[in-house]
């Protein structure tokens, strides 16, 4: 009609809806959002986005900000509403790359190492150089006796700095090699891994906390060469005053767990326990023991080194780039999109020859079995409840590419040892408590391996508004990006008045009247006088020595209210699976 008229137009797309507002609203290629085959403005795909979003539940303002990113940068709001229900559209899914770095560092030829021939051998039939991080530790003095805290991403070849300068140390009769984890199932893997290597030059024993409930022939053989043992299996001996033999090198695995609420403080107390042991005549040349602490996240390294008293060898290698992915989806929808990243992953070879594989991290140790029965592809459960033999059946089959995969909790994260491809997290929780970005950092990093693969692949699956429990304060959207933006946390061991007691009362045991010393010396601040003056008033210890009451708390290492509840329960005649279970219903409230 206009061009009847002879008038010049101008056609422009208006948003429908707007117009049915009785607004007008012109859209245009780089405005229009696609939507049930029509177009739309951006200020009305916004308000269709929150329409979905109330219907799914609350999410968090990070969650919104990005599916709105994404809403503009794709312009199709369908695709991002399906994002909602765990669809795998890898262009919406991708929050990052992390890139592969490689610091240039020398390699020092391992046969200019000049150790003992048995360890010089053995090391010449495995490499020709050493990792960029284990140069680095030859170079700052880790095979001349110098204590060092090596910090570096996983798979960087951390492991063998301890088992370079130990064994070495051993086979010139320098003193026993402690290695020591924080758990049972990887003292376990190490132990075997010791065995394998090592077990034709050196003795090769084991020790793990489960003693200390009926301590029954776990003497320490004083002439073991190589004692692997968890942090507590040796805290144990030292508590009960069993000989641990001439340690001549100490390795440290995970040792930030010093910055853990739980076990922090315990890890800080055997340190100062196992070197005032060590400086009393369980040392080579009167306290000349090397100390070695391995860790692949610690947010204040120089910090720690130093009140450590250790060289800091830190290395910032990524050896695969890692790709990060985040999706939203509910309990039953996180299996459903589990079986596919799965199978895709194991459905492909890099180029090394190797399938994909997959580590699935969830919560619990129920919910491990519930998605390794759903996934089609072979998988198995891997959890601290299995016991070692089934483990070992476990990791042998996936080194093997027998399974597509492996379910496990958590908890095993720090050193679950799988050459993985890919890392997918069910949950953002560790039992009843959201991860940190230090754990969240180590788990991810179990994603990609530079023999075996080209690139690792992370996947987080987001309940939006879900938490696992009542007292947890955020929902697991808001935890999603927290982690993925997170800043590493300084490792600081904190001491309320319980844990005060409990490594005092330890060091006391250990140390008599140096147990200020031992106090004085340890990485967190305690409270030395006002924790003294407690553990008389419990009754613990007289004058500096431990009661028999004091000796059997800290043997088996009771907090002081669990102490108190323990005797309440005994006094009033209670039959001890009452007193236990009144105990864990304490804890769960």
């Amino acid at each position: 009609m206009l061009d009847a008229y002879q008038v010049e137009a101008k056609v422009v797309r208006t948003c429908r809806l707007c117009a049915s507002d009785g607004r007008y609203s012109p859209i245009t290629s780089e405005t229009a959002i696609e939507t049930d085959d029509e177009t739309i403005c951006p200020e009305c795909a916004r308000q269709q986005l929150d329409r979905e979003l109330a219907f799914k539940g609350s999410i968090s303002g990070d969650a919104r900000d990005r599916l709105e990113e994404l809403l503009l940068e794709v312009q199709d709001l369908d695709r991002v509403t399906n994002l909602l229900s765990g669809q795998l559209d890898p262009d919406l899914t991708k929050f990052d790359e992390i890139s592969a770095t490689v610091d240039e560092v020398d390699p020092v030829r391992v046969d200019s190492l000049d150790l003992h021939p048995g360890m010089q051998e053995h090391l010449e039939s495995r490499f020709d150089t050493l990792l960029p991080v284990q140069s680095l530790a030859v170079e700052h003095g880790a095979t001349e006796g110098r204590d060092q805290l090596v910090v570096s991403a996983t798979a960087t070849g951390k492991t063998l700095i301890g088992e370079m300068a130990g064994i070495d140390r051993v086979l010139n009769n320098k003193g026993t090699m402690l290695f020591l984890v924080p758990l049972v199932a990887l003292a376990n893997q190490k132990y075997e891994q010791f065995q394998d290597r090592y077990g034709d030059m050196v003795d090769v024993s084991l020790r793990v906390g489960a003693s200390r409930i009926a301590d029954e022939g776990g003497r320490f053989d004083p002439e073991a060469d190589v004692i692997v043992g968890t942090y507590e299996g040796i805290d144990h001996a030292l508590r009960t005053g069993k000989d641990l033999g001439t340690v001549g090198t100490v390795v440290i695995d995970e040792v930030h767990t010093l910055g853990e609420d739980e076990r922090g403080h315990r890890l800080d107390g055997l340190i100062s326990r196992l070197k005032y042991y060590c400086e009393s005549g369980g040392a080579p040349d009167s306290g000349d023991t090397q100390w070695i602490y391995l860790s692949a996240t610690v947010g204040n390294p120089g910090q720690l080194a130093d009140q450590l008293r250790a060289t800091l060898i830190e290395f910032e290698e990524r050896p695969v780039p890692i790709e990060r992915h985040v999706t939203f989806a509910d309990g039953r929808e996180k299996i459903e999109t589990e079986k596919k990243l799965v199978k895709r992953a194991f459905d492909n070879k890099s180029s090394k020859g190797y399938r994909g594989q997959t580590i699935i991290f969830t919560n619990s140790r129920r919910r491990c079995h519930q998605i390794s029965r759903k996934l089609e592809y072979s998988s198995a459960p891997y959890h601290a409840g299995l016991d070692n033999r089934k483990r070992q059946r476990v990791e042998r089959q996936f080194a093997d590419q027998d399974l597509a995969a492996v379910v496990t909790t958590a908890a095993l994260a720090a050193g679950v040892d799988f050459p993985a491809s890919q890392v997918i997290f069910d949950s953002l929780a560790m039992g009843i408590e959201w991860l940190t970005v230090q754990e969240f950092s180590q788990m991810l990093g179990r994603a990609g391996r530079p023999d075996y693969h080209d690139k690792g692949t992370v996947y987080m699956l987001v309940e939006p508004d879900c938490s696992y429990h009542n007292s947890m304060e955020m929902t697991e959207d808001e935890v999603a990006f927290k982690l993925l933006k997170g800043e590493m946390e300084p490792v600081i061991t904190r001491y309320d008045e319980g844990a005060a007691v409990e490594e005092t009362l330890a060091n006391v045991t250990v140390a008599g009247k140096q147990a200020k010393r031992l106090n004085d010396r340890m990485v967190g601040e305690v409270p030395t006088k006002h924790a003294l003056g407690k553990l008389l008033e419990y009754e613990f210890i007289d004058g500096l020595s431990p009661t028999p009451l004091g000796r059997a708390v800290t043997r088996h290492f009771l907090a002081p209210d669990e102490s108190f509840q323990l005797l309440d329960g005994i006094r009033k005649g209670q039959h001890p699976y009452e007193i236990v279970a009144d105990m864990e219903l304490r804890d769960e409230h």
